[in-house]
């Protein structure tokens, strides 16, 4: 993608968003309660999906994709309602964005084209490897996307043959378990078959619990924070855990200073930062740093702190408990400017993003936020910035970032953070396929090693062998 390009898809974010926040989703807010997938308790939500997953099972591949396609219509035809409800309920990111980030789960999430069979011929016969179900598939979603998840999950798990009970996070439930009745709904118009997604009506840590023991999952799949990760991983099933991230942008002398500004914010903002890909800390070599930090209040509607105003924003969006910081979650997700008014600061809603200089070991700089806030570290040489930002991802193996025109240290920087996405010289998001090639998911999976989550993550291998026969020459 070319500087014109790009500059055309940050003014179609904008104005999309613009669009999106200046107006109110037309159509009013549904009352969510059990049926179609959603079940008071969530050993019926299992029981449910179980029964659905023996017949889709047997269902041809051009079924689920017919499936997937009403999913598809379904998250088009009520992206905005979806996204009013999510900003609503959670009190966290932007309406503009979060339709964005549905015309991103409907147009770029893969189906089953990803399903494919490898083969050999030859001598002794014919050997295929086939991608199959592993059965009901147990899903934690994050208020941070409570509908993109499912929506994004339900496409890549139904592609794969399998079925899934989703236990949402308890501060996004009727968001998320809208969704899920949206895809039974596409599920049904398709062909009849319903609880192909299931949940639970008022999800608790108790049915988290049940669905990670009980007999009947036979794939995890967690996207969250650090606490349900270590709960999947601890499991003994077979796990797909996508986590936390805390992805750093490094900035060197040779980068497009402006257009590193104008990327770095655009990205980071997204949102308000709730997206994991999301840049949450800057390191630029000391050479360019007045300059990007100029671009960046000049011209992407930044507010620069200082002083004792860093202490005060210390001590409002983090507090401390059990002798540790953790983060203040009546902040997350939430404008700069209101974040700004929390340290008695009146800024106009406009400011995108608050930046300040901080040492590398600052808390600010150090904890993952999820909130347009950027600490600024400075460093005397691009070798000096690898080795900053491979100790503030902190081994998360997740997401980094970087603007430069030097490709040797673009691949010294690629190499030595060794993750799951790498974005060169552009916002992250397009390492979701916004804005950059490639498809779109909202469960990376770094920890176990899947990256990009698509129906081939939620499928198992199984071997066919005929031998001394079916093989023509």
């Amino acid at each position: 993608m070319n500087e014109v390009e790009l500059k055309q898809v940050v003014e179609e974010v904008v104005r999309k968003m613009a669009a999106a926040t200046s107006t109110k989703a037309q159509k009013s807010a549904p009352e969510v309660g059990t049926g179609k997938g959603v079940f008071e308790n969530i050993e019926d939500a299992i029981a449910a999906a179980k029964a659905a997953q023996v017949d889709l099972h047997m269902m041809p591949l051009e079924f689920r994709e017919n499936i997937i396609t009403r999913i598809r219509e379904k998250v088009m035809a009520n992206k905005e309602l979806l996204a009013e409800m999510a900003v609503h309920e959670t009190g966290m990111g932007k309406v503009g964005h979060k339709i964005l980030k549905h015309e991103l789960v409907a147009k770029k999430t893969p189906g089953t084209e990803c399903i494919e069979v490898t083969a050999w011929s030859g001598d002794q016969g014919l050997t295929i490897i086939e991608r199959g179900p592993f059965g009901v598939v147990g899903a934690i979603t994050p208020s941070t996307n409570p509908s993109e998840t499912v929506f994004c999950n339900a496409i890549g798990m139904i592609a794969a043959g399998n079925t899934v009970v989703f236990n949402s996070h308890p501060n996004a439930a009727k968001t998320s378990n809208f969704a899920v009745q949206l895809v039974n709904e596409a599920a049904e118009e398709a062909g009849g078959i319903t609880n192909v997604a299931t949940t639970v009506l008022n999800p608790t840590a108790d049915s988290g619990n049940t669905l990670f023991k009980h007999p009947d999952i036979q794939l995890l799949v967690a996207t969250g924070g650090p606490g349900v990760v270590k709960a999947i991983l601890q499991s003994g099933k077979r796990g797909i855990a996508a986590g936390a991230g805390n992805p750093p942008v490094l900035v060197d002398e040779t980068a497009n200073i402006q257009k590193a500004a104008q990327d770095i914010i655009n990205g980071a903002t997204f949102d308000n930062n709730l997206p994991c890909i999301a840049e949450k800390e800057v390191i630029v070599v000391n050479e360019v740093a007045d300059e990007l930090i100029y671009y960046m209040a000049s011209e992407n509607d930044c507010y620069i702190l200082k002083g004792e105003q860093i202490e005060k924003l210390t001590q409002t969006v983090l507090v401390e408990k059990n002798g540790r910081h953790i983060v203040n979650r009546d902040y997350v997700g939430r404008d700069a400017s209101v974040i700004l008014k929390g340290i008695g600061i009146d800024a106009p809603e406009s400011t995108k993003c608050i930046i300040f200089e901080a040492d590398k070991n600052h808390i600010l700089v150090v904890e993952e936020l999820m909130m347009p806030i950027l600490g600024i570290v400075r460093v005397n040489s691009v070798d000096e910035g690898i080795e900053v930002a491979k100790i503030l991802e902190g081994g998360n193996r997740h997401s980094a970032h970087m603007h430069s025109s030097n490709v040797y240290n673009l691949t010294k920087y690629g190499k030595a953070l060794d993750t799951a996405i790498f974005v060169k010289n552009a916002p992250s998001y397009a390492g979701i396929g916004f804005g950059g090639e490639g498809f779109a998911t909202f469960t990376i999976a770094s920890k176990t090693g899947e990256g990009l989550t698509n129906a081939a993550s939620f499928t198992k291998a199984r071997r066919c062998v005929m031998a001394d026969a079916l093989y023509i020459r």
